[in-house]
């Protein structure tokens, strides 16, 4: 048996539904651990503690060519209450959707009572199951394995999946059970808009996810935190295919986390960077916090689409409102371009409002205006407006240009520098005609380079 690297992720995109691999256990078995040398990255949060993975978490993989898709999944138990339970029912769901289960059982232990447990379930689902014997670390943990046959599900695959023993098998195997590939169709349409779910802990976001997708796709519990991996889903909303990706709540900046915490901030920024739109949740029933404003941060920072939705709305009285008006208007006044809706996923108020809500943004963060008319509204406005003189002058702006969209960016090119605030009114007067609602925008400044004493300039960069 061979001894096989991490498996990368293809860089192309491919068209068309992938095959689906659920990886199912009992808690710590190593299922995270298996689906990261799977992925060849370390995307799923791995902890020597039972239940970090709380959600079904799909990630892209590849192997010898082929693309398909693996669904992480919480630990499964019998009889499971609570948290527990809704854990459970997520791995239930995952092993139904699936083409092909792999069941990971731990050879250090053996088979358990829960271990065979799953096994009944495994049976009604009817689906294809791979036995996987993981921490098989060393040539005598490989011959404990043969004790599993009596789980009945035939060979098991004695693997490490911590350090790649005889995963390259087990991925042969996995593909010879997977169906045919779909064709590959090219110049299709692209795929859904990609949508970063993002807030700090208990703000409902999980709660909405379940809503629009109009299924417990994600685990909600009272208790903050209970996300950890960013979840994906496929939600249909308004008519349209949107790709929702719900994150773990944000308490504390990157580098003054640590464990669990600390991997799951790295995926929510990585869920955010990868996103063109984001929903940023804030509690309406609360007031704006630090947190609130550190997560927009974020977004802002990263040039996405923004759209603020306050949410349990239907928590808020009419004294909480006059107060929420005027905590808008001192803590959101940096980013008063935000598209806001005002929504409850616990009733589903207005939450038929979120998807002209994205639309609106991402078609600003794409928007492009033509170079004749940015430049015609610029003369005008500099004209009634001059820049502030400095030092006995005041810099003009020559030339304007959209250097890009998503986010929109503008250069305008200058005999001197601009004053911040003039950037600022620039800004304001550039939203007033051109909209650009739910979008950041990106303005430089390029001032003429002189060539030498009294000799004429052109601009640089």
């Amino acid at each position: 048996m061979s001894d096989v690297p991490a498996f990368a992720v293809a860089d192309e995109e491919v068209a068309g539904p992938v095959p689906v691999v659920a990886v199912v256990g009992r808690p710590n078995v190593g299922k995270s651990t298996l689906v990261n040398r799977i992925i060849g990255r370390r995307q799923a949060v791995v902890e020597d503690v039972p239940g970090v993975t709380r959600d079904r978490v799909p990630y892209d993989a590849q192997w010898n060519g082929r693309h398909f898709t693996v669904v992480d999944t919480g630990g499964w138990e019998p009889d499971a209450r609570d948290r527990a339970a809704a854990i459970a029912n997520q791995a239930e769901i995952a092993v139904q959707t699936a083409d092909v289960v792999v069941f990971v059982v731990d050879v250090t232990v053996g088979a358990t009572d829960v271990d065979e447990a799953a096994v009944k379930m495994l049976r009604r689902s009817h689906k294809p199951v791979i036995l996987v014997a993981n921490k098989a670390d060393n040539a005598s943990l490989e011959m404990e394995a043969v004790s599993l046959w009596s789980l009945g599900l035939g060979e098991p695959h004695p693997i490490s999946a911590l350090h790649g023993r005889s995963s390259g098998d087990l991925l042969d195997d996995i593909l010879a059970a997977l169906p045919e590939p779909p064709p590959i169709v090219e110049g299709g349409p692209r795929g859904p808009r990609r949508v970063a779910l993002v807030g700090r802990p208990n703000v409902g976001k999980s709660s909405l996810l379940n809503r629009v997708s109009k299924e417990e796709r994600a685990v909600v519990d009272s208790v903050a935190g209970t996300t950890v991996d960013p979840v994906d889903s496929l939600v249909e909303m308004d008519g349209e295919l949107w790709q929702f990706v719900d994150t773990a709540g944000l308490r504390k900046r990157v580098n003054q986390a640590s464990g669990t915490e600390y991997y799951a901030s790295l995926r929510t920024a990585g869920a955010v960077e990868a996103a063109e739109v984001a929903v940023v949740l804030l509690d309406s029933s609360e007031v704006i916090s630090e947190q609130d404003q550190r997560v927009l941060s974020q977004v802002v920072e990263a040039g996405k689409a923004l759209v603020i939705a306050f949410n349990k709305w239907d928590l808020v009285d009419a004294d909480r409102r006059i107060f929420l008006d005027k905590e808008i208007e001192r803590e959101l006044k940096r980013i008063p371009w935000a598209v806001r809706v005002n929504i409850s996923a616990k009733t589903g108020r207005a939450v038929d409002k979120l998807a002209p809500a994205l639309r609106r943004a991402l078609a600003s963060w794409e928007q492009r205006i033509p170079t004749g008319a940015l430049n015609q509204w610029l003369t005008a406005l500099t004209q009634a407006t001059p820049h502030p003189v400095r030092g006995g002058r005041a810099p003009r702006i020559l030339f304007a240009t959209q250097a890009g969209v998503a986010p929109p960016r503008f250069v305008l090119f200058t005999t001197g520098p601009l004053d911040a605030g003039y950037l600022r009114f620039i800004e304001r007067k550039l939203r007033e005609e051109f909209g650009f609602e739910g979008s950041p925008i990106e303005l430089s400044v390029k001032p003429r380079k002189k060539t030498g004493p009294g000799g004429r300039g052109k601009a640089h960069g």
